[in-house]
């Protein structure tokens, strides 16, 4: 911009808001990420894990789903109706069970998901196929992240 006039079309608000972002290990590689990235300060972000194999109890199959980094159970539905995205990270070799539930339940209130796979530099090409089969469905973005440094930067890019 060159002068003042020009000046008063300028948006004069910050890039963007802080987003209410929800991450979520699903398997033990991302288990490790995601407790190490919990460490840091967060004011929009909430760190969980996904049970390796969900309770099912009264038909519902995503019950017992989450939990939180304490081991507590956390309500699937309820984490997702307080997010604008919900970031699925996993490993390769094909332990990603929980991303079909959690992609439902983010589907069903058109929350945004992402899936990050880490440590897929070193994994053969048939692992990591088999994770990408089961997060891609669920996922409208997914990143094969050769360094957990991506994450981190994603979520300060998003003011998490």
């Amino acid at each position: 911009m060159s002068s003042a006039a020009e000046a008063r079309f300028r948006i004069q608000a910050p890039n963007s808001s802080p987003r209410a972002v929800k991450v979520i290990a699903l398997d033990a590689p991302g288990d490790r990420v995601v407790r190490r990235l919990a460490e840091g300060s967060w004011a929009h972000a909430t760190f969980l894990t996904s049970a390796r194999t969900p309770t099912v109890a009264r038909g519902d199959p995503a019950e017992g789903l989450l939990q939180d980094l304490s081991g507590r159970p956390r309500d699937l539905r309820g984490e997702v109706n307080t997010a604008d995205l919900v970031v699925m990270v996993a490993g390769p070799g094909g332990q990603a069970h929980g991303s079909e539930f959690i992609g439902e339940a983010c589907s069903d209130r058109r929350v945004m998901t992402t899936a990050l796979i880490v440590g897929a530099s070193s994994a053969p090409d048939e692992a990591l196929s088999q994770t990408l089969a089961q997060v891609r469905p669920w996922s409208l973005m997914v990143v094969i992240a050769d360094a957990d440094q991506y994450i981190e930067d994603m979520l300060m890019a998003l003011r998490a």
